[in-house]
């Protein structure tokens, strides 16, 4: 099927059904943003052209092919990133800084939660039918809640080790876990790192403590409140934050990733840092599978 001209959004003139079609219209950018498990066979096809690509979170179900398109990439010199827009939160970013410079010391212990109950999701819609709920295009609460491991990668980096249990708990219809718990473990210096993900939560849940060497630190994502006791002070501070838009940060990364800087994309995943998030849900799930702890091979591991 070729190109179609119907029922299109104001401003949009063209879509394509078949890839070749796509590629021969020779696009100035792409967002790739369909089911997780087809995500690299579209992202190699345009960064094969040319064509620069901003791929929807994550990257990909397995790391199985990653490390060719990250190499295409930079053969190509095209620009590529992922979509893990809960890095535009103010209230995260304030984390995130609090940590890089040290306001509660030394990290040494993080919690991080997230749930929220499946069939709530995107009303009007059949949850079943949905990508979460289906192995085949990448769903499950690992990959579909993976935003917890990249803002926790964007603190501090890739894991040494995961334990994980966790699968399907509940009587949701679905073939993927809906609730997992993790331990990230870390070395140089060490740090425990807990991540609980679930799809079974009937009141919507974000949150993280983090414990350091001069205080401790609480964010809590649904609110965008930030608490931080330090001991030099031996006094709790709040800062509230304005709630962002959903939409307004997915229109923001993609405005970055359009007219990207050095700036800008330091908001964006490069492949090599969302190959390592995939890599730490493929650990965590051979943990699962195997009752052990497994040792996370990163990109960097893989091509080292």
């Amino acid at each position: 099927m070729g190109a179609a001209t119907e029922s299109l959004p104001e401003g949009i003139n063209v879509q394509f059904f078949e890839l070749d079609d796509a590629l021969a219209f020779a696009p100035d950018a792409v967002v790739v943003a369909s089911p997780a498990s087809t995500h690299l066979y579209y992202a190699l096809a345009f960064i094969a052209r040319g064509v620069p690509v901003l791929v929807e979170k994550p990257l990909a179900d397995t790391t199985r092919g990653l490390r060719e398109l990250v190499a295409k990439a930079a053969e190509h010199q095209v620009r590529a990133a992922v979509a893990y827009n809960l890095r535009y939160k103010p209230s995260l970013q304030h984390v995130r800084q609090q940590v890089l410079t040290g306001s509660i010391g030394e990290v040494l212990s993080v919690r991080a939660e997230v749930g929220q109950y499946l069939p709530d999701w995107r009303p009007g819609t059949r949850y079943q039918d949905n990508v979460s709920a289906q192995a085949a295009l990448g769903g499950g609460a690992l990959l579909e809640l993976s935003h917890e491991l990249d803002y926790l990668y964007w603190m501090f980096g890739l894991p040494h080790s995961v334990t994980a249990r966790g699968g399907r708990l509940s009587a949701l219809d679905l073939d993927v876990e809906d609730l997992v718990e993790l331990l990230l473990e870390y070395e140089n210096p060490r740090r425990l790192v807990s991540v609980h993900l679930d799809f079974i939560q009937r009141v919507p849940h974000r949150f993280c403590r983090l414990i350091g060497s001069q205080g401790t630190l609480v964010w809590d994502a649904i609110k965008d409140v930030v608490e931080i006791y330090r001991v030099a002070t031996g006094q709790w501070d709040r800062t509230e934050f304005p709630t962002l838009d959903r939409n307004q940060a997915y229109l923001d990364e993609i405005r970055d990733f359009l007219f990207a800087t050095d700036a800008t994309m330091g908001k964006l995943p490069d492949l090599s840092a969302a190959y390592d998030v995939v890599a730490i849900v493929e650990a965590a799930k051979d943990s699962n599978a195997s009752g052990k702890t497994i040792r996370i091979q990163g990109y960097e591991q893989q091509t080292g």
